[in-house]
């Protein structure tokens, strides 16, 4: 090539390089599909987009160095609307609860072309509340078998109706009670209208009803022995292709669990003002000895109630069989943990069970407007402290007390206060349970008016 030729290639490859930018940029979608109003979920999908925590977790150097990211968060009210959109493959990343996260393993196994990896958790409650069964307030009914000709309404597909199959199946009721499909927000409002003998649901849908006035539970889902929890799954495809990528969103997602329990009450404000959920209701969930614990590890737990929740969805729906061995893949959460100086294998061993009167847990707290969250040495000092407050004129958002027999968390609004004959109030979270103790071991319901929540 003579000089000329030459200078005329080195001007041609600048005036490409000049107008269409360096040639190693890649272009990276990453698509989130999350339930920003269930609370086991948000440090997968929420807190991620609101505090820009994928901004500081996703690779930058090596093969990453140029990648321009376009993050894409999608918000549902589900969990079986993500997985339509990943086999769609308009979707890499979905969170979603127990029974959706099965669904969703299957429906890709079964395509024979596609796979999805279930790769950690984003919350759980092993006794499984968080799922629950919940009438209007004024309704007469107070047991399952008082629903008996009756409709309740839930979401199809989700971990509340793979809830509802098992109790109404496990109580005779299957065929005298009618299965209605409603979404989370229909449920409720009906439930608030009266317009629906039942509606049951997941995270945290059970204690927004509560909360507001509108519903009282008559089913936990810690009745039914099963676990709870809420998960993130990937397309196999995209994870083999970018599996740093994955580890960041994972690293990502222990920053967002870390940032919730170091502050309860702050992320309960913060993710109130995001999803338009009462902060009292997600304190509930976040706090020390709250409904949900965020911790990512995949524990033999919950793969054994995944495969008894598989069995019972293959029963009822005739879902696809599940290889849980292909489908379960913890190496890229191992290195998250890893990267962020955590044991993996000891937070595996570490599983939170709510426990009454759990050692060093105080039973009561109150959630003042003026100086915040404060706890109790007993529940009597803490009604004492509310009247007081009341009288005084002072705010209270809402209180807090511990089911005497099992140790989860309540509003004190929607407990069954009894006065033991020792003179220790004792919160129960039914009233056949209170009325149970006052049978056996005597003692006063005590009928004063419930701290009242400060609504909106």
């Amino acid at each position: 090539m003579d000089n000329r030729n030459s200078l005329l290639a080195t001007s041609l490859l600048g005036y490409v390089l000049l107008f269409s930018g360096p040639l190693a940029a890649e272009t990276i979608r990453i698509g989130i599909g999350h339930q920003s109003m269930v609370t086991n979920t948000v440090s997968g999908g929420v807190v991620l987009e609101k505090l820009g925590l994928l901004d500081q977790y996703l690779p930058t150097t090596g093969k990453y160095e140029d990648a321009d990211y376009q993050i894409e968060f999608r918000d549902y009210d589900s969990g079986p609307p993500i997985t339509n959109q990943m086999l769609a493959g308009k979707l890499d990343f979905g969170v979603m609860g127990d029974y959706p996260l099965i669904v969703n393993g299957a429906k890709f196994q079964a395509t024979g072309k596609q796979q999805t990896r279930f790769i950690a958790v984003t919350g759980y409650n092993l006794k499984g509340t968080g799922n629950g069964i919940v009438v209007p307030a004024t309704s007469s009914v107070q047991s399952l078998q008082d629903l008996a000709g009756k409709s309740l309404s839930t979401p199809v597909g989700s971990a509340a109706w793979g809830m509802t199959l098992k109790v109404l199946r496990d109580a005779g009721l299957s065929d005298t009670v009618t299965l209605v499909n409603q979404s989370p927000p229909v449920g409720a409002a009906n439930i608030a209208a009266g317009k629906i003998d039942a509606h049951a649901d997941f995270c945290p849908w059970s204690e927004i009803m509560e909360f507001r006035g509108t519903g009282r539970k008559i089913y936990d889902g810690s009745e039914a022995g099963i676990p709870t929890f809420h998960g993130i799954v990937v397309r196999e495809a995209f994870a083999e292709k970018y599996p740093e990528v994955v580890e960041g969103v994972l690293k990502a997602t222990l920053a967002a669990q870390k940032w919730i329990s170091e502050d309860p009450m702050r992320a309960a404000t913060q993710v109130a003002e995001w999803t338009g959920v009462d902060k009292e209701v997600l304190y509930l969930y976040f706090s020390d000895g709250g409904i949900s614990t965020m911790e990512a590890s995949i524990k033999p737990q919950w793969v054994e109630a995944m495969k008894y929740d598989h069995g019972l969805l293959q029963k009822e729906m005739d879902i696809p069989d599940l290889d849980f061995a292909a489908w379960i893949d913890d190496s890229y959460l191992k290195r998250a943990y890893a990267a962020s100086d955590l044991d993996y294998d000891a937070m595996v061993q570490n599983v939170v069970s709510p426990a009454p009167h759990a050692p060093g847990r105080k039973p009561a707290e109150i959630w003042f407007a003026d100086k915040g969250v404060v706890a109790y040495d007993s529940t009597a000092d803490m009604l004492a402290a509310e009247a007081k407050a009341k009288a005084d004129g002072a705010a209270i958002y809402a209180t807090y007390v511990y089911d005497n027999l099992t140790g989860l968390k309540l509003f004190g609004k929607a407990a069954y206060l009894v006065k033991d004959p020792s003179g220790e109030v004792l919160a129960f979270m039914k009233k056949s349970d209170s009325e149970r103790h006052v049978a056996e071991s005597g003692g006063v319901p005590l009928t004063a008016p419930q701290p009242v929540a400060m609504l909106p």
